[in-house]
């Protein structure tokens, strides 16, 4: 996906309790990895009983060794593009995928401020979703200079979402949609 604005994604509030009952119903595993939300999704996933069927692990990759070590991201990647691009949250989601060996991972690195760059401004956030067999879906979002705290909640909705939307999209094509 392309560079874009949010559209009320910032308002978006996904029903976590449903995205953990679908993923089990389906019998899918999730990983995260995340760098400006610093684990805020995997809380948001944990804070709902049940999920320890769903949610395998919780990669926070704050510095960009850690994203490097912990999810093979390619120190070439990062001079090339820098932490918060999306060829970096490409790589985010897919180390995440294959070191947990789950079904579905989602990435998020980006600017939540304060401070940022006339190259990349504060709100700029990368996402990146990968599943198992399928390309893996890329995408910036320019939240704006909304403050830290309202760039990250707005981050953690938007990988909910993501979420939420792969999920469906597993379900439809498994043929097991209600």
């Amino acid at each position: 996906m392309n560079e874009s604005s949010p559209q009320n994604t910032s308002d978006a509030h996904p029903d976590v309790a449903a995205l953990i009952a679908q993923a089990t119903r389906l019998g899918l595993s999730i990983a995260t990895a995340e760098s400006c939300t610093g684990g805020m999704v995997a809380a948001a996933l944990t804070d709902i009983p049940g999920s320890s069927a769903v949610l395998d692990r919780g990669f926070v990759t704050y510095s960009n060794r850690a994203k490097q070590e912990m999810l093979g991201v390619s120190e070439a990647t990062l001079a090339a593009f820098g932490a918060v691009s999306k060829e970096v949250a490409r790589e985010m989601c897919e180390g995440a995928l294959h070191q947990a060996g789950v079904d579905v991972a989602v990435s998020i690195t980006g600017i939540a401020g304060p401070g940022g760059s006339e190259h990349k401004p504060e709100g700029r956030v990368c996402f990146g979703l990968a599943r198992e067999g399928q390309d893996s879906l890329v995408e910036t979002l320019e939240f704006g200079a909304l403050g830290r705290d309202n760039v990250r909640a707005a981050s953690l909705n938007h990988a909910l979402l993501l979420l939420h939307t792969a999920l469906s999209q597993i379900e439809r094509g498994l043929g097991k949609a209600p």
